[in-house]
């Protein structure tokens, strides 16, 4: 080949390789409604044994076991254990086992049955019916009733709205009964809802609507009364817990031990500033205190995992905050404190397995950078902690059931998650999959950066920003600022984004979500300073994030718009009014606008009651700030929200409009806290219409209106 020839090819080759580097994302892929960049894999869905994990097969719709050395694919059977299904059908209660046809277990078709849950010895399925607690023995069909108390305000194993809410936590299904381990005998929360106010929630629905009636107790209302009481599965006399009912007190999710022996009754005071474990016997309902934690601020009576009972029967993990930072304790089983297992200024974040052979630990926490999630190993005695994970990227893992192996699908803001599986030393064993598309790199995309904004007074705020496709550095471009706000709630991760945001960088704006200090990257010391103050700290981060972004060339400066819902949306509106010299535009969905409206235990948590801290509520309060309104605010709500009710939206509405000040309404009829499929599509369509509008000034794409 000659010289002349050689660089013909040469100019050849460069051009194909341009022609692939500017392929770019059609309209479909680049809002995130067609697969580009990325490729579907395989998942994994934990372990069937210690040496087999389990792979759903996208491809096959099937469930395999993969051996960890050979890589050999089976189809995998759950154990007998697990194909045994309960559910309601008809409003009657139905059991089926393996392949045999269903079989029908209650006859009551004209009440129905909720929350049929089998014992664990696979005998009784416990149930409500008409807020009375009931089991049907599997066998043989024979109903065993346990209370007859029950009312329309009297509920016995159904949990009252708040607690389902707030504290047992909306998996629960308002479930508020747990069997023994043993299967003799059933704990149950028995709910007073009497001195708890009505909320009316009026459903259009009809020529005469009807009205949906909720006790819901609202900041500084009387909660429902709580009694925790024991049944034999046989039926007899309930033994209710040796508490006083008419204190002002929570209940929190209970713990059976294992051996039956008793349960662990979370309590906790009306300020939730002190937490108490006691351990009841199911037998008297004697009670006896393991355990007094007391925070200044508040403490998380919260549904997810807080204790972990060991095997042995003789101790406990426990997860708290109390230090200022989330760590794991080991007690024994009378509350005595053996040792801290882990401490420093970093949050753990879940106990993936404890090996109570090696008296060794395994789990994840935000220990390397509080965006990213790696998993750990220590010894009990809080030696040989070691990061088992790789690389600056946030881990997903499932751990082998004797801790010698784990699998973990990781990824970052540059990186499409994979799948690798590692020994419990960390080494990588192999590679499992890659779900980055074949032709990502013929790509131009929008890139997305983790990075930290600083505040005047010392926190570096993390926040993940997506640059416009084609970023003019020199061009000011408009600004979409994505928020959710809440306590130790942040949204901020290191993590693959997709393709849902390339259509708006494809349009020239540039996409932020930033994280406050109280949001749980800085720890319970940086969360406990929103008390009695939500909104305060919020909004000067929030505002600080808003001037570093103004005081750059390539940020339009009057076209910043927040959007969020529900603490998202109360945080949206209040940037349109306390921060509005900052904040042009904002689409707040379903947003408490002043916190005497919603509910007791999650306001009161950090705000204390209205009657304790007026101030408080009236600094928290979107509508105190209504005469500094400006700007353009839509607002979005549902009219059969449940949670945060349209009476926020209403009330904010009424400032507005005393005031003549535009703003944008859209009320979506039969909708509670998140929006009905038809719903979406239309809001989607008219956040569409929103962006173009006031941050594009121009029309709405053909393309979009479909």
């Amino acid at each position: 080949m000659n010289r002349t020839s050689v660089i013909a090819g040469a100019f050849l080759l460069f051009i194909y390789s341009v022609e692939a580097q500017t392929k770019r994302l059609d309209l479909q892929q680049s809002l995130g409604q067609k697969a580009s960049l990325t490729k579907s894999i395989n998942h994994v869905q934990g372990w069937a044994d210690a040496q087999h994990y389990i792979e759903y097969d996208v491809q096959t719709k099937q469930r395999y076991q993969v051996h960890v050395k050979t890589g050999e694919r089976s189809a995998y059977t759950p154990p007998p254990t697990s194909d045994v299904e309960v559910f309601v059908e008809n409003n009657d209660v139905f059991i089926r086992q393996g392949t045999d046809a269903p079989r029908q277990l209650t006859q009551s078709p004209t009440v129905e049955e909720k929350n049929p849950t089998l014992s664990p010895d696979n005998q009784y399925v416990a149930f409500t019916r008409n807020n009375d607690l009931y089991a049907v023995n599997v066998s043989d069909g024979r109903e065993v009733r346990y209370t007859t108390d029950a009312t329309d305000v009297i509920y016995n194993g159904w949990a009252s709205w708040v607690y389902f809410e707030e504290i047992l936590g909306r998996a629960s299904r308002y479930r508020a009964f747990w069997w023994a381990p043993d299967s003799k005998t059933l704990a149950f929360m028995r709910f007073d809802d009497t001195q708890v106010p009505m909320f009316p929630i009026y459903g259009s629905t009809g020529q005469h609507g009807y009205v949906e009636q909720t006790r819901y107790p609202k900041a500084g209302d009387p909660n429902p009364e709580v009694k925790v009481g024991f049944v034999p599965v046989a039926g007899g006399p309930v033994v209710w817990a040796d508490f006083n009912t008419e204190d002002d007190q929570y209940f929190g999710q209970p713990y059976w031990s294992f051996d039956s022996g008793n349960l662990m009754v979370q309590w906790m005071n009306r300020d939730q500033t002190n937490l108490k474990f006691y351990q009841v016997s199911p037998k008297t309902g004697a009670k006896k205190e393991i355990y007094d934690e007391r925070q200044e601020a508040w403490i998380d009576l919260s549904h997810d995992e807080r204790i972990t009972y060991l095997k042995d029967n003789k101790h406990y993990i426990l997860k708290s905050d109390k230090t200022g930072w989330a760590h794991y304790y080991l007690y024994r089983l009378d509350g005595t404190l053996v040792n801290p297992i882990t401490e420093g200024k970093w949050q753990v974040s879940s106990l993936e397995l404890v090996d109570e052979k090696k008296k060794t630990i395994y789990f994840t926490a935000r220990k390397e950078h509080s965006a990213t999630v790696d998993l750990y190993r220590v010894d009990y005695d809080g030696k040989n902690l070691r990061r088992l994970t790789f690389g600056d990227y946030t881990h997903q893992v499932a751990v082998s059931p004797d801790g010698n192996y784990f699998i973990t699908t990781y990824s970052n803001v540059s990186t499409p998650p994979r799948t690798a599986l590692l020994d419990n030393k960390g080494k990588l064993i192999k590679e499992l999959a890659d779900s980055k598309a074949d032709d990502f790199d013929d790509y131009i995309y929008a890139k997305t950066e983790l990075i930290t904004i600083p505040t005047p007074d010392g926190y570096a705020l993390p926040a993940t920003i997506t640059w416009p496709t084609d970023f003019d550095e020199t061009e000011p471009h408009p600004v979409i600022f994505s928020i959710y706000g809440g306590p130790d709630a942040g949204s901020v991760r290191n993590t693959w984004k997709g393709t849902a945001n390339q259509h708006w960088a494809n349009e020239g704006i540039i996409q932020i979500s930033v994280d406050h200090r109280g949001s749980g990257h800085f720890g319970k010391e940086g969360v406990a300073l929103m008390h009695r103050n939500l909104g305060h700290w919020e909004m000067v981060d929030y505002i600080t994030a808003a001037k570093w972004l103004k005081s750059k060339p390539w940020v339009a400066k009057d076209k910043l718009l927040i959007t969020g819902h529900s603490y998202g949306g109360y945080m949206t509106c209040l940037a349109l009014t306390k921060g509005a010299d900052y904040f042009d535009y904002g689409i707040a969905g379903a947003p408490v606008t002043s916190w005497e409206l919603y509910d007791t235990h999650y306001t009161e948590r950090y705000m204390d009651t209205p009657q304790d801290n007026p101030e408080g509520y009236k600094q928290g309060s979107v509508l105190t700030y209504a005469d500094q309104y400006k700007g353009v605010l839509r607002i979005l709500h549902g009219d059969m929200d449940d949670n945060v009710h349209m009476q926020n939206t209403i009330q904010l509405v009424d400032a507005l409009t005393d005031r003549d000040r535009h703003f944008e309404l859209m009320i979506y009829p039969g909708s509670r806290h998140g929006f009905s499929r038809e719903k979406s599509n239309y809001d989607r369509k008219e956040r569409y219409r929103f962006y173009y509008q006031y941050l594009l000034e121009k029309p709405v794409p053909e393309a979009l209106r479909q």
